[in-house]
């Protein structure tokens, strides 16, 4: 699959824009040029040579604070998004197979969890379970799980009846081992494109919470945090919002960028690529001048 993705240019770029988010995550906190949360009398400066992007109201590197948090953002959408995969796709699966009952409780649960507003449901477990990013991630993991029930569900049913699934249900093989052999390698493509669309949300959703101050105690840095903490100050610093908006921004985008690629590498567009290619290499099989024998 990987190799599929690097050879387009959007999966290309997707990819290395991620792969620096990722290292802002891991390296942010230590690449971070002054204490994050050591403030000073210089607040709301500009930009400058001991401030790379000004310092905010309470005279807090700016910079410092964006690679710091980077950490927590990124967590934060990572948790929401493999919370989702795990709760949500083996039941999907499952589903097709388990029965009636399996089936119509599973299918229950999962309108019941579309209903609910994520935000506010995340929220009133915050307020029983105490203050905590994880928390309210895993809540809203489990609330954005029914994206992933349905997509593994729609895709274990197009195979479901398929030929060589029943011969090997009939011939005697268990169910995880068929799973396993035979629909899991069809389910995986379309689970990839809304685990890189949920990564995407995630980070909208991380944001959102933590801009509300939800999730992260203040001072620890966060970009939605750093995003509401400049908005007060618009009249003197207009510029302040501008770098953590543009990362969640750019996040986003190349979340949804490579589930483009994904879904243009196994979709209709990917089976004609791969057409393309085949014609192309045997047609330069056929053209190419055969090899002459040496003189004897």
């Amino acid at each position: 699959m990987v190799r599929r993705v690097l050879a387009l240019t959007s999966g290309r770029i997707a990819v290395a824009v991620l792969l620096v988010i990722a290292l802002l995550a891991l390296l942010g906190p230590l690449l971070a040029p002054q204490n994050p949360l050591a403030g000073s009398d210089n607040a709301l400066a500009t930009a400058s040579g001991a401030h790379w992007l000004g310092t905010d109201y309470l005279g807090r590197d700016v910079l410092s604070r964006l690679l710091d948090g980077s950490r927590v953002s990124v967590l934060g959408s990572l948790e929401v998004a493999v919370t989702a995969l795990v709760v949500g796709t083996l039941p999907g699966i499952l589903s097709v197979y388990l029965g009636r009952t399996f089936e119509w409780v599973t299918l229950r649960l999962t309108d019941t969890l579309v209903a609910l507003p994520f935000l506010l449901f995340a929220v009133a477990v915050i307020a029983l379970l105490g203050n905590g990013l994880t928390q309210a991630m895993l809540v809203t993991g489990i609330l954005v799980s029914p994206l992933f029930y349905r997509v593994s569900r729609a895709a274990t049913l197009a195979v479901a009846r398929a030929p060589y699934v029943e011969a090997a249900l009939i011939s005697g093989a268990s169910l995880g081992w068929t799973v396993r052999k035979h629909v899991w390698g069809k389910v995986l493509p379309p689970i990839a494109v809304a685990l890189a669309q949920t990564v995407g949300t995630g980070f909208v959703i991380v944001s959102s919470l933590t801009f509300l101050g939800i999730g992260v105690q203040p001072p620890a840095p966060t970009w939605g945090g750093l995003l509401a903490s400049d908005l007060g100050y618009l009249d003197q610093r207009p510029w302040g919002p501008l770098a953590p908006a543009l990362l969640i921004m750019i996040t986003v985008w190349a979340c949804n960028l490579l589930a483009d690629a994904i879904r243009d590498v196994y979709g209709q567009a990917g089976r004609a690529l791969d057409n393309d290619r085949k014609a192309r290499a045997h047609h330069l099989a056929r053209t190419a001048p055969a090899p002459t024998g040496g003189a004897s």
